[in-house]
C-alpha cells in the first residue's frame, strides 16, 4: 500500500492507515488471545473478551466508521460495497486467525462478514489488503483518471472489455478494426458487446443479475 498510486496518496495525506495488534489486549504475561473451542475440535479461536478489547481501542465509542471482519463465510466482496465504503468516513477491519473468532464479539461489535472470495487464508489481513486497495483507489485524487474506474468490471454487474494497444499487428493478430476506425459510437457498441459477451460466457451469476435489472 506504500507504492504506486496508494502510495502517493499516502503520502499526500489522501488516506491513512492505523494498525493494532490484538496481542497487546491478550491475557497475562505472554499476551494469549485464542483458547480452544467450546464443545472440542482441532485448532484454536479468538477470544472474545481480546478482541473486544482491541476493537473498542481501534474503534471507541461514538465511531461512525463500519467494522468488517474478514471471514470466509462473509458477504462477498462486490464493487458496490466497495464504492460505498470509499465514500464513507473510513473502515476498521478486523483480521482474524486460527479456527475463527468467538461469534459474541461479531454480534456485540456489530461486525459486518466480509469475503474475498471461496478461499481460506492462514489470516484475514491478506484480505484485509485486497479491500483496502480496491477502497483506496476510488477515493477522489487517488487515480489520474476519474473515468477509469466507471468502465472497469463489476461496474453495473458486467465484467470489462477486451483492450488492445499497439502494435497494430501482433503475431498475425489485428486489433479489432472497430477499435481504429474512428467511429466512436461504434467503439462503445462494440465495448458493449464484448462486456456483456464475456460476462455471459464467464460470470453467469452476474449475467442473470444484470438481464435482471436492464
Amino acid at each position: 500500500m506504500g507504492i504506486s498510486l496508494a502510495g502517493r496518496a499516502l503520502e499526500r495525506g489522501d488516506w491513512d492507515l492505523e494498525t493494532v495488534a490484538i496481542r497487546e489486549f491478550g491475557e497475562g504475561r505472554h499476551r494469549v488471545v485464542d483458547d480452544t473451542p467450546a464443545g472440542g475440535s482441532p485448532g484454536m479461536v479468538l477470544r472474545a473478551d481480546v478482541l473486544a478489547r482491541a476493537i473498542d481501542h481501534a474503534s471507541p465509542a461514538g465511531d461512525e466508521r463500519p467494522r468488517i471482519l474478514l471471514s470466509p463465510r462473509g458477504e462477498p466482496l462486490r464493487q458496490p460495497l466497495v464504492r460505498e465504503l470509499s465514500a464513507g468516513p473510513g473502515v476498521v477491519l478486523v483480521c482474524g486467525r486460527f479456527e475463527g473468532v468467538d461469534e459474541r464479539v461479531i454480534e456485540r461489535r456489530s461486525l459486518r462478514e466480509v469475503s474475498i472470495g471461496d478461499v481460506v487464508l492462514s489470516g484475514g489481513e491478506i484480505a484485509a489488503l485486497v479491500l483496502l486497495d480496491a477502497v483506496v483507489r476510488l477515493l477522489p485524487g487517488v487515480m489520474g483518471n476519474s473515468g477509469s474506474g466507471e468502465t472497469e468490471s463489476f461496474e453495473g454487474d458486467l465484467l470489462e472489455h477486451p483492450h488492445y494497444t499497439r502494435p497494430a499487428v501482433w503475431e498475425g493478430m489485428a486489433i479489432p478494426p472497430v477499435l481504429t476506425s474512428g467511429h466512436h459510437g461504434a467503439v462503445e457498441r462494440w465495448r458493449q458487446a464484448e462486456s456483456e459477451r464475456l460476462t455471459r460466457e464467464r460470470r453467469p451469476d452476474l449475467w442473470a443479475r444484470y438481464s435482471r435489472a436492464r
